[in-house]
């Protein structure tokens, strides 16, 4: 069975809570930042044009100290403005503005953004038309480079190795079509409020990273599909607030994470080659690029991975216990769909 077809759901042994319906929904947007002062006015300015009402948006400060608070406490008072007293990383962010949240859509987006009018609203409809999708994912553009994908939604290899579709590729409408995807990237996703109060919300201990790969893997495994959505879509800053030598810390660390929380058992004794494989690549271009501080980042990143496997295994009981889906839709989905 190919999941990303016009299935009407994964074949499972349960079913997650039915999703509530509504014709106009309360529309929540959580935008956590952290000195990000040069990119509020685009972000925002493009967040009052959207079509879709009605909509709260929800600005989760990390302790900037740059002027952003009183930005949006001057220019945008329709803005709800959480300041917090230390900076929670991305993950802590979104949870607490998830948390402080109406809304029954929560749509996760980066501050260095600029939504297409819209946005929003091909999102709600893209949740309204698949009731059994817990997510919808946005098509994401570079800002400055805009017919370049950054993300076609995102996959996620049986190597263990997590992806962007089309990213790079120019945006010649081939994923113009709708489609069933592994999830939605966190700079720009629909998650339902049912879903998040099925599997939970980001792990907070990824700070930064992944923390979208992860809570796409939970909700996955708990029958949740994701509705790749190409009329939603935004300019994405790429690495505007993070990259470099972070990035590549954490993204080695957490990927590494997400494999040990969430791979699951029967198909890790499967393709452990792969993904061991996969890991050693990334290592031996690390190590030939050793004087990088980005590759020197990366080797930190898969050893602080290594060391706090150990702790990711003591949740990912609980995790696979909640598993509603077959290997055969687990494989199907993680498989590249032939060219």
């Amino acid at each position: 069975m190919d999941p990303r077809s016009t299935d009407p759901a994964p074949n499972r042994s349960g079913t997650p809570p039915a999703p509530t319906r509504g014709a106009t929904p309360l529309v929540s947007i959580i935008i956590p930042n952290w000195n990000g002062i040069q990119h509020l006015p685009v972000c925002l300015d493009a967040l009052r044009t959207q079509t879709y009402r009605p909509l709260e948006v929800i600005l989760v400060d990390n302790a900037s100290t740059d002027g952003s608070q009183q930005l949006v406490i001057d220019r945008y008072p329709e803005v709800r403005l959480l300041a917090l007293q230390r900076n929670l990383g991305l993950t802590g962010g979104n949870n607490m503005g998830f948390r402080a949240a109406e809304g029954e859509v929560l749509i996760s987006l980066n501050n260095d953004t600029e939504a297409d009018p819209a946005f929003v609203e091909a999102l709600v409809t893209a949740l309204a038309e698949h009731p059994e999708a817990g997510m919808a994912a946005a098509k994401m553009l570079l800002f400055d480079r805009r017919d370049v994908i950054h993300s076609a939604g995102d996959g996620y290899g049986l190597d263990g190795i997590p992806f962007n579709r089309g990213v790079w590729q120019q945006d010649q409408g081939q994923f113009d079509r709708p489609d069933w995807v592994f999830g939605g990237c966190g700079g720009a996703v629909a998650y339902r409020r049912a879903l998040l109060d099925d599997v939970g919300q980001f792990d907070e201990s990824f700070f930064m990273y992944c923390e979208d790969v992860d809570l796409n893997w939970r909700a996955q495994l708990a029958g949740w599909r994701c509705w790749y959505t190409p009329e939603a879509i935004v300019y994405h800053k790429l690495s505007a607030t993070g990259g470099g030598p972070i990035a590549s810390f954490y993204t080695g660390r957490n990927t590494l994470w997400v494999i040990a929380k969430d791979y699951p058992g029967t198909l890790l004794r499967r393709y452990w080659p792969r993904i061991v494989k996969a890991q050693w690549q990334v290592s031996r271009e690390a190590l030939r690029a050793w004087r990088g501080a980005s590759a020197r980042a990366r080797m930190r990143g898969q050893l602080a991975g290594l060391l706090g496997w150990p702790k990711m295994l003591g949740q990912r009981r609980a995790i696979q216990s909640s598993r509603r889906v077959t290997d055969e839709y687990l494989e199907a989905l993680l498989r590249p769909r032939a060219s």
